[in-house]
């Protein structure tokens, strides 16, 4: 449905992804107030399936069964799995603890990308990903506790759902059968729809004010299926590792969008550490000129 993007486009949509995604902490946070957690996520990502529902066609659903797999792996990782544990280890752990160790699953990206996908980052990249590790831990110096053990193990769930779903991403993007919006629509209905069925029997069924079913929307429309459309649609220029790094500026948006929205001050070691992200950001995006020069 949607022509590979340049470049160039497929940065400025993984950026746009990244402030997108950066203000779902804020939108989350606001809407724990009257649902749980496990709610919070199945509505979003079930609804977001339902927003796209109207631009599938009948050859959206005849995938092969190695496709529908696919699929399946993709929503229960991401979903499920990935943003089920995430939204549940805010219940132990703080906000800015959970967005640090996020960081960490450049790392592993970057380690079976290099054997699965045989995506190698030349050394700029790979001092790129140095860069945004390091800034990631100036940035959050100041107010990492020890944690909870429990909310710790939980998150660590949702690292390893995260990263494997970043890898299945990267190759699904790639299949030409399988368009942008039907690669967003079916792994959303999948694990949001397995993960609302979770979520009913524990928290009951969902019951909120105006305001906040207002905050469901929006994480529902533009945090999920405006935003997981930009990803997919970016995936199919940017490498797996490129698309995280660019991720690791969400939590950074989050801490800003709490700065001008709820008045939470960043410290001189934050700013700083916010510089040296984006500095990595840039030198992970570099590519070696392959271009044979031509002898006269």
């Amino acid at each position: 449905m949607f022509k590979q993007p340049s470049h160039a486009l497929a940065l400025l949509e993984a950026l746009l992804v990244s402030i997108i995604w950066g203000s779902s902490f804020v939108f989350v946070k606001m809407a724990l107030t009257e649902l749980g957690p496990l709610t919070i996520a199945g509505l979003r990502y079930f609804l977001g399936f339902a927003c796209l529902l109207p631009f599938l066609n009948r050859k959206s659903f005849s995938l092969s069964r190695a496709q529908w797999r696919r699929m399946a792996l993709l929503g229960i990782s991401a979903y499920t799995i990935g943003n089920g544990a995430m939204f549940w280890s805010l219940r132990f752990l703080p906000s800015t603890t959970v967005s640090f160790i996020m960081s960490s699953i450049t790392i592993f990206i970057v380690i079976v990308g290099i054997f699965w996908l045989r995506e190698i980052p030349n050394r700029t990249q790979a001092l790129g990903i140095l860069f945004v590790l390091a800034g990631m831990a100036l940035f959050f110096s100041y107010g990492l506790g020890t944690g909870d053990p429990i909310g710790l193990a939980i998150y660590a769930l949702a690292v390893l759902g995260f990263g494997y779903f970043a890898i299945l991403s990267r190759i699904a993007a790639l299949d030409p059968k399988i368009d942008t919006i039907t690669l967003t629509a079916l792994p959303l209905a999948i694990g949001g729809g397995l993960l609302l069925a979770i979520a009913i029997p524990f928290e009951g069924f969902p019951s909120a004010s105006l305001r906040t079913w207002g905050l469901v929307l929006v994480l529902t429309v533009v945090n999920t299926a405006l935003g997981y459309v930009l990803y997919y649609h970016a995936l199919q220029k940017l490498q797996a590792f490129e698309m995280n790094v660019m991720l690791n500026l969400t939590p950074i948006g989050t801490a800003i969008l709490g700065w001008l929205l709820l008045d939470e001050l960043l410290t001189g070691t934050q700013w700083a550490g916010i510089s040296v992200v984006i500095t990595g950001a840039v030198l992970v995006q570099k590519r070696i000129n392959k271009k044979k020069t031509l002898k006269k």
